[in-house]
């Protein structure tokens, strides 16, 4: 029996999951975006732009002196790779004859420079490939990598690159009970916005990953000074652990920089204290911050400077004990009676019980509630 086939495995660099491709040599013809698109690559053969021959993958121009083309891919969740797929579907008189594949494990969230210095380590040595082909190139290598590197030789056109592997998270980004505190679907809601001439504020806090520019909060051009902004009110407090600034789809027009502040009330003027200094970003990047200094909140203010676009913004971490308690008592003012009933039953309050708590509501706090509703208001 072979071994298995690494194909069956997730693609660690799909643009659909996070991956990026954040540098290439050339993409004189063909943008590099198009490497890690999710779906087959199509052809139309009677379109032609004003760069030549439209094709939908990644090209470069023909090489007149020595030397060869890359590009470097940031994967959507770092891993080990058992295997590459690079796909050169319509690209016949003008793929690459032969192709390498690098990895390299980095920190944070490298710029050019850091990736041109990084130690490359080879997953696949230089290798002949055919054209128009899914070539599968096999990779033996234990390491947890977060960029690969796919070097053509010496120049031409690959539609895909699918890196399957074994993802291997980072247990510094693992937050022992954490939610998203700011999250619309919870309850998290835009309080003040500076500017949303191209996209809505509350875009940051939506669910899910934005798929398209479009789908993410971004300002007009800032011409004069000061910097745009959001003020975000939490579900409930919690206390923030770990926050994700995700400039993903801006490419030219995200933010330089951006800085996280928290305040203690929900409303009022308040006074903010720092969860995230003033740091640079990158773009097309899902940026994560732990914080160093975690406290409770119950706003958030997310400062980026002068201007940009963001696509989501998460703020993880666990619900305080006044936080969780003035959650469930906001549910429980709000249920409709019917509803209440069934749902204080299923929570093991008799129908006495039930009955005479939906005669105090509106209640305060959670003293205010009967002994088996407290217990697992408290955990």
């Amino acid at each position: 029996m072979g071994a298995p086939d690494f194909r069956r495995l997730p693609d660690l660099a799909l643009r659909s999951r996070g991956g990026a491709v954040v540098h290439a040599s050339d993409e004189s013809f063909a943008e590099r975006e198009n490497l890690i698109k999710p779906e087959p690559p199509g052809f139309d053969p009677a379109a032609f732009g004003h760069k030549g021959k439209v094709y939908d993958g990644w090209e470069t121009r023909r090489r007149r002196g020595p030397g060869h083309d890359h590009a470097v891919v940031r994967l959507a969740a770092p891993g080990i790779v058992h295997g590459v797929v690079v796909d050169t579907a319509h690209f016949t008189g003008n793929h690459p004859p032969e192709v390498s594949v690098e990895a390299a494990g980095l920190e944070g969230h490298p710029d050019t420079g850091a990736l041109l210095a990084a130690e490359w380590r080879t997953l696949v040595a230089r290798t002949a490939v055919a054209a128009g082909t899914a070539n599968a190139l096999a990779v033996d290598d234990p390491h947890r990598y977060t960029h690969v590197r796919l070097s053509i030789y010496p120049d031409g056109g690959v539609a895909r690159l699918r890196v399957h592997g074994e993802v291997v998270a980072d247990p510094r980004l693992l937050v022992a009970g954490a939610q998203d505190l700011a999250a619309l679907v919870t309850g998290g809601r835009v309080l003040a916005c500076s500017n949303d001439y191209y996209g809505a504020p509350e875009n940051a806090i939506a669910p899910g990953s934005a798929r398209t520019m479009g789908e993410g909060w971004e300002n007009a051009r800032r011409r004069g000074p000061g910097n745009d902004f959001l003020e975000i009110a939490l579900a409930a407090a919690g206390e923030p652990r770990l926050l994700e600034v995700d400039t993903s789809y801006f490419l030219h027009n995200a933010p330089a920089e951006a800085a996280v502040s928290g305040a203690e009330e929900a409303e009022g003027p308040g006074e903010w204290f720092p969860l995230l200094e003033r740091t640079p970003l990158r773009p097309d990047t899902p940026h994560r911050f732990v914080v160093a200094a975690p406290r409770p909140a119950a706003r958030l203010r997310l400062d980026v400077y002068p201007d940009g676009g963001i696509a989501r913004f998460r703020a993880l971490g666990p619900l305080t004990a006044a936080g969780r308690a003035a959650l469930w008592v906001r549910w429980l003012n709000t249920l409709p009676a019917a509803q209440a009933r069934e749902a204080l039953a299923e929570l093991g309050l008799t129908r006495r019980q039930a009955a005479e708590l939906l005669e105090r509501r509106p209640v305060e706090t959670a003293a205010e509630l009967p002994e088996p509703l407290a217990a697992v208001i408290r955990g």
